[in-house]
């Protein structure tokens, strides 16, 4: 303004008629960014979801593709799947509309038809109430009762795990060892069992060799059952290398396998030798100690006589492989840093985790020593020495790694070994256990707390209430299940189950879906053991892949100081294939292996219950139950992914 005197206030108030203009023009074309910005966002999630359902939908076909065959009829299988699978996700869909277009489902009323249909209807529904509804209403309730019963004992550790962890505390060691005098530290005897570990021998013999102890103060156990004459030749080689570089180290191979792991560990236990040691550390094949385990764990016997055994954590070195991985870390997060951690501290009692763990052999001499008569030999001498007064210590602190399963048949496999294994148990030593002279408290805690609950109640009402009665239900409305019971409840539970290890937060709702999937595997191997079915006794050693560790790189730093020697070209370590290149020596004029190609099975059991389910899910949603529709339908999709093999790695 060259002259703002010819202008008036009312005129520079009222004149910029053409600012409005330019503020609405801008405001649309703001509003249209907006608008451009928003499609572009909706197309891109778009093309997402569509690229995302088109892989998953090939990678099913593919793997269907290539299963191995069940039986002839696969073909009718898969279309029933399949055809089941759709009507589900539509009905999913028409669920969503329903609620946006508050369509009520509930006016939805049966047909009435006259003559014979409409009295077998009425006839169905008679019978139904008099006779089928009391039977599911009343072990509904039975079960319902136990999940409430398990639940509050869960709740009860978790406060006792919080209250550890607010007073923070620890065990500590009295005496420490005098380094300055080698004398003063007591013998120590490391004992490796394994058979036919092919994958992981030389990490776990490499972690072993490297303990910190005087070398004359310990002796290295390498107890081998393999079959495998190429293994045996590998062990025996690494087992060399490590005699040739001072440490003392022996090697043990049986010829015959009797009681596996446990007549194994009891043929070693037999050497004349024995008797000039006082503590025995047990490491399965797969698990890589640091080098200050000893130092961390054997103090803590000193000035406490009556303690038989020190238990360390595990740690994994494959936890972010997959999503099965990630699940199983979950569960065993909880178990140790919960359960073994709460139960070592109030009532010096937790069972043996069977590696990773440092016994007095006067307690296991007092104890029978190991027994051949379970799959969970670990657990029977933990029982045995608790009935005979030892007292047990759990070091959170101190941390082994080792391997998880990574894939479904292998932990499969596994979860049947250690589910069938303590029904097996709780039979053979029930008597033991009332005749013994322990309080009544412990009597208490190891029948109905140790046994029942946590090992027989536990899969027991998982399987019934939610995979049988739930869908049930649906078609026995009589027997409705409350919405606390398949959603609350649970839901709280995995919350507590996953506190432990929060950065798997993210995995709460597949967990607790998972954990539904697998109580078939457990539920089957808890009653084949405490029937003494076929089953029970079936022992097979779970598969190693020998992944990549920091101990397994101080191994390799610490063996290249070695390369020199005429022993190197030969011994030298492998970090994920360990052996690979002494076995093609081994092998070089002999045929090369067929490599088998990686397939999936199919599991028929859960792919009967995926069936059932989605069959409830849909009848669930003709009578608008809410809640009862999205689990039933979620569960279902879950036993229908564990089904078809869909989680986890897959096995040759």
């Amino acid at each position: 303004m060259e002259n703002p005197k010819n202008f008036s206030v009312v005129q520079i108030k009222s004149s910029p008629e053409f600012s409005e203009k330019e503020k609405v023009n801008k405001n649309s074309k703001r509003y249209k960014w907006i608008l451009l910005l928003k499609a572009h966002k909706l197309i891109v999630f778009l093309t997402w979801f569509t690229n995302g359902f088109r892989a998953l939908h090939s990678k099913i076909k593919k793997r269907i593709a290539n299963s191995e065959k069940i039986h002839n009829n696969r073909g009718k299988l898969y279309k029933f799947i399949r055809i089941f699978l759709i009507i589900s996700m539509a009905a999913l869909i028409f669920e969503i509309i329903a609620h946006f277009q508050n369509w009520n489902l509930r006016l939805i009323q049966p047909m009435e038809v006259e003559g014979l249909l409409h009295w077998s209807y009425v006839a169905w529904l008679s019978f139904r109430v008099d006779y089928i509804g009391p039977v599911v209403i009343m072990l509904s309730k039975f079960c319902i009762v136990l999940f409430m019963i398990q639940s509050l004992d869960r709740f009860v550790q978790c406060m006792g795990w919080f209250w550890i962890k607010f007073k923070r505390i620890k065990p500590v060691i009295e005496e420490p060892p005098n380094t300055d005098d080698p004398s003063s530290y007591p013998m120590v005897l490391v004992q490796i069992p394994m058979c036919n570990e092919k994958e992981v021998y030389a990490q776990s013999i490499s972690a072993a060799c490297q303990l910190e102890w005087p070398k004359d103060r310990v002796l290295i156990q390498v107890l081998d059952d393999s079959n495998d004459e190429t293994v045996q030749v590998l062990i025996r080689n690494e087992v060399n290398y490590w005699h040739e570089k001072g440490v003392n180290i022996i090697y043990r191979h049986r010829f015959d396998r009797t009681g596996y792991k446990a007549g194994n560990l009891n043929s070693a236990m037999t050497c004349d030798y024995i008797k000039d040691y006082e503590f025995v550390a047990i490491f399965d094949a797969d698990f890589q100690p640091n080098s200050d385990f000893l130092v961390q764990t054997v103090p803590h016997f000193k000035g406490k006589p009556d303690v038989g055994l020190v238990q360390a954590r595990w740690s994994f070195v494959n936890t972010d492989e997959n999503l099965l991985t990630r699940l199983q870390n979950v569960n065993l997060c909880f178990h140790f840093e919960v359960e073994q951690q709460v139960n070592g501290h109030f009532l010096h009692f937790f069972g043996f985790n069977g590696t990773a763990g440092v016994w007095r052999i006067k307690a296991l001499e007092d104890s029978g020593g190991w027994l051949e008569r379970t799959t969970v030999e670990d657990m029977d001498i933990a029982v045995r020495a608790h009935l005979n007064g030892w007292k047990f210590i759990f070091l959170n602190d101190v941390r082994v790694l080792c391997e998880l399963p990574e894939s479904h048949e292998t932990y499969k496999k596994q979860q049947h070994r250690w589910h069938s294994g303590p029904m097996q148990l709780f039979r053979l030593c029930l008597p033991s256990i009332i005749r013994s002279k322990i309080s009544i408290w412990n009597k208490l805690n190891l029948i109905f707390l140790f046994f029942l609950l946590r090992k027989l109640i536990l899969p027991l009402y998982s399987f019934t209430l939610f995979c049988i009665i739930l869908p049930l239900t649906m078609f026995v409305p009589e027997a409705e299940l409350p919405v606390w019971v398949i959603c609350y409840i649970p839901i709280f539970m995995s919350f507590l189950n996953i506190l432990p290890s929060p950065q798997s937060f993210p995995f709460l709702i597949p967990y607790l879906l998972f954990e539904n999937t697998m109580s078939v595997t457990k539920f089957n191997a808890m009653i084949s053991g405490l029937f003494q079915l076929g089953s029970a006794y079936e022992w097979v050693v779970t598969k190693k892949t020998g992944r990549l560790s920091e101990v397994d790189l101080v191994s390799m730093a610490a063996e290249m100081e070695f390369k020199s020697s005429n022993h190197q070209s030969l011994l030298q370590r492998r970090a994920s294939e360990s052996g690979l290149e002494l076995l093609k020596k081994l092998r070089e004029h002999e045929e090369a292996p067929v490599v088998k190609k990686k397939r999936n099975r199919l599991y028929r059991k859960e792919l009967f219950l995926a069936f059932l389910l989605l069959t409830a899910s849909a009848r669930s949603l003709l009578s608008a139950h809410g809640v009862h529709f999205y689990f039933l339908l979620f569960q279902g999709l879950s036993f229908l992914v564990v089904g078809l093999d869909l989680i986890g790695e897959q096995v040759n």
